[in-house]
């Protein structure tokens, strides 16, 4: 299972500086291919540990959307390779709100190494809110948006 320990911090960007969220995991066997190196999909599961710990850490739980009729869908999925982690190996997930619309949001990514502090890969998803029922476009809730703190 994931070892799970939390950082706040504020992720300097070139024009903007981002609140960011951290949360730490072991690479584990599952996570690899028979070379040992982290399976390309196992990035994407650590995308969405990042954005579920990001929204707890704001208050707001993932399920608490649901509950409320809404779903966040991914629209669209970037993931940019850089270097190779290992089975055993301590990653840190870096994740923050990129964007913020109506009814569309962007999550940000960096997977580090955590010995080196080397980016393993970096990346987004974007989301788009969707009413449970109809499967439409909806704008998202206002509770949401303001636990983002993007009102």
């Amino acid at each position: 299972m994931a070892e799970l320990k939390r950082r706040r911090g504020a992720l300097e960007r070139p024009i903007t500086e981002k609140q960011f969220w951290e949360v730490d995991v072991r690479v584990r066997y599952a996570d690899t291919d028979q070379m040992g190196v982290a399976y390309h999909g196992s990035y994407m599961v650590w995308f969405e540990i990042g954005r579920t710990e990001l929204c707890r850490s704001k208050g707001f739980a993932y399920l608490d959307l649901e509950q409320m009729g809404y779903r966040l869908m991914i629209t669209d999925l970037r993931c940019r390779y850089r270097k190779a982690v290992r089975y055993d190996d301590v990653i840190t997930i870096r994740t923050w709100v990129e964007e913020f619309r109506k009814r569309m949001m962007t999550f940000g990514y960096r997977i580090l190494c955590q010995e080196t502090g080397e980016i393993a890969a970096s990346g987004e998803t974007r989301h788009v809110c969707l009413d449970i029922l109809s499967g439409r476009p909806r704008t998202l809730p206002e509770s949401f948006r303001q636990a983002l703190n993007h009102s």
